[in-house]
């Protein structure tokens, strides 16, 4: 009889045999019969927490070599060492490289994506030594003023066009209690550190947004790390904009997770049917339900209507266009989103709405003016120009981006049609008002969260083993080149958009001690005359003085103006009053960047002040003078 050998398996010859163990038993003892210790085996360090650790020592260091002090014509651009742009990149290759683990390990993406605003956004909090940006600074004066106080008066005819403030308190009262609590001495304390705590907040949120309609978390991380990139705008510093957009953002997070109608699914419930990446639709949710998150909604909607006066516009709109698809046709919590702006408009707001809707008849229609940047400037120089320029590439960047989405990836942009919906809402407000020469800005801030989204899915192809074929196979092939690629480009365009400017952002404690000082002692009632109100401390004191920013209108008045300083202002003070002209090397810098002056317009108009008989010097400076109106000498004078 044969005898039959079993032959080992794979798995079979994985296990130890006994001989085996007893070998290895041998092998473990020494010659006296004693144990011998096993040799340690090194584990190589995580990558991502290689990269992680790798960029945050190049951005300490870096960050004490950052000129911001001596920034020219690019800002901040030619002042970032060699070490802060490679920590950046070590974190791009870090971030790629913990993608191909996101599925088991989210986090490791995730530490990255904060990491990275933290790279971005921190240095001018860690560094200045004054509130970035004189808006930021214009907020500060209004929490102050709210603490002097203690009451809002949205029906005062403040100076500065400042009334809209107590109109719109919310953010303001907030900041307030703040301050109160921390027992700092000001919201100047921590203004800086908006842009990274409001970026922190809105993490989560984004993720809520694309998890509702993707189960792929490489495509939820790069969508979130384009948002980082791409969002240049820059409303998310120490302004009401910043935490309306973060309301905004939560109320439309929870509405896509939990105001599904039953039975609007359809098809998209078969997961045959769906993009690889995509995720099954929320559970619908009764009446009964849906009323319960309207009421839980609705003071966070009503803390964006007392917070910011075009976010509840963009949100009304969000909420009608989800209305537009089956799966989000509920009017009741659009009714009631809309029925709170109303109220608040109609009273607290009353004033500025009475106001803005005198001015519709005007703006409706004009889509060249209300599509423009600004004021009625052109932006010069340098570092403004590459801005300019870096912020058009960007859009167009990400425009395209998702255009590619929405070819290649049908499926999952059917699946996720409410979003792409409420990114596209926005834009008609084109039509409607320039919002100060802002609207452009604003929708696509608005606009953003999806197109992030969608720009992400043409980078990140369906996972691997999902789709067989030449076609998938080569799609990530190439996206094995075009991701860290096109992260790179975006991370190139985000500097100058974020940095280009920032000369006009940082001003020289000495220089605000100088407006501060102006501003103290100028006389209850006094009218405070600047070429614009972009400068530190613009608005101190606003609820006790008035204010004229002569120059922020056309070029061609501007260059009238020019010809005669001295007698143009004149004209436009009113008799009796006393009137104080602060120019300061802000101004100059903004005035000069926004095209709001000719060359070297600002030094003829400091020099023809300076020299004129109806001004008098009170204090000048190398970073700024400060001239009182002298009345009596026009009689004295001839022009």
């Amino acid at each position: 009889m044969q005898q039959h050998v079993p032959v080992p398996t794979a798995e079979s010859s994985a296990l130890p045999t006994s001989e085996a163990v007893a070998e290895a038993g041998d092998a473990g003892r020494s010659a006296d019969g004693g144990r011998r210790p096993r040799p340690v085996r090194w584990r190589l360090p995580d990558a991502g927490l290689v990269s992680l650790l790798l960029a945050a020592a190049l951005w300490c260091y870096a960050l004490p070599r950052i000129g911001f002090r001596e920034m020219g014509d690019y800002g901040l651009l030619d002042r970032l060492p060699v070490a802060y742009h490679l920590s950046l990149l070590v974190l791009t290759a870090g971030f790629v490289l913990t993608l191909r683990r996101a599925g088991t390990a989210p986090w490791w993406p995730a530490a990255h994506c904060a990491a990275l605003l933290f790279a971005l956004k921190a240095p001018p909090a860690v560094l200045y030594d004054a509130v970035r940006y004189p808006w930021a600074s214009k907020h500060d004066a209004v929490v102050d003023t709210l603490l002097a106080n203690g009451e809002l008066r949205p029906g005062a005819a403040l100076s500065g066009n400042m009334s809209a403030y107590d109109q719109w308190p919310g953010f303001f009262t907030l900041n307030a209690g703040l301050v109160r609590a921390f027992g700092v001495e000001s919201a100047a304390t921590y203004a800086n550190w908006a842009p990274i705590v409001l970026g922190l907040l809105m993490m989560p949120v984004l993720v809520l947004i694309y998890r509702t309609f993707c189960q792929d978390w490489r495509l939820v991380w790069t969508a979130v790390w384009i948002f980082q990139l791409a969002n240049w705008v820059g409303q998310d510093y120490f302004a009401p904009q910043g935490l309306a957009y973060l309301l905004h953002l939560t109320v439309i997070a929870v509405v896509l997770r939990h105001f599904v109608r039953p039975g609007s699914a359809g098809r998209l419930r078969d997961r045959t049917f769906l993009d690889p990446a995509a995720a099954t639709v929320p559970p619908p949710t009764g009446n009964r339900q849906r009323a319960v998150c309207v009421v839980v909604l609705s003071p966070l909607i009503a803390a964006v209507n007392a917070t910011h006066q075009l976010t509840p516009v963009m949100l009304c709109i969000c909420l009608f266009a989800l209305t537009l698809t089956r799966r989000y046709r509920n009017y009741g919590l659009l009714a009631v989103a809309a029925l709170l702006m109303l109220v608040w408009d109609l009273t607290m707001g009353r004033p500025l709405f009475v106001e803005t809707l005198s001015t519709l008849k005007e703006s409706i229609g004009d889509l060249t003016q209300n599509s423009r940047a600004g004021y009625a400037g052109q932006l010069t120089g340098p570092g403004p120009e590459l801005a300019g320029t870096a912020n058009v590439l960007m859009v167009l960047a990400v425009a395209a981006l998702a255009g590619v989405a929405l070819l290649l990836r049908r499926r999952l942009v059917r699946s996720a049609l409410p979003l792409l919906l409420v990114s596209a809402a926005p834009v008609p407000l084109f039509a409607v008002n320039d919002y100060g020469g802002e609207m452009l800005f604003r929708v696509y801030l608005f606009g953003l969260p999806g197109a992030a989204f969608f720009a992400a899915a043409a980078l990140v192809p369906a996972a691997a083993g999902k789709r067989r074929g030449r076609a998938p196979v080569a799609r990530r092939r190439v996206a094995a080149v075009a991701l860290p690629a096109v992260l790179l480009v975006l991370l190139t365009g985000f500097l100058p958009s974020y940095y280009g400017k920032e000369t006009m952002y940082y001003t020289p404690p000495e220089e605000t001690a100088l407006v501060v000082r102006a501003l103290d002692n100028a006389p209850d009632g006094s009218l405070i005359l600047a070429t614009s109100g972009s400068f530190p401390e613009a608005l101190h004191r606003y609820d006790r003085l008035e204010h004229w920013f002569f120059a922020e209108q056309e070029l061609p008045e501007n260059e009238r103006m020019l010809k005669d300083p001295a007698g143009y202002l004149a004209d436009g003070i009113p008799p009796g009053t006393r009137a104080y002209v602060i120019l300061t090397r802000t101004q100059d810098v903004y005035t000069a960047g926004e095209g709001l002056l000719p060359a070297d317009g600002f030094e003829t108009l400091r020099t023809a002040l300076s020299a004129s008989p109806l001004f008098r010097t009170v204090e000048s400076h190398s970073y700024g003078v400060v001239l009182e109106y002298r009345p009596a000498a026009r009689g004295t004078t001839t022009r």
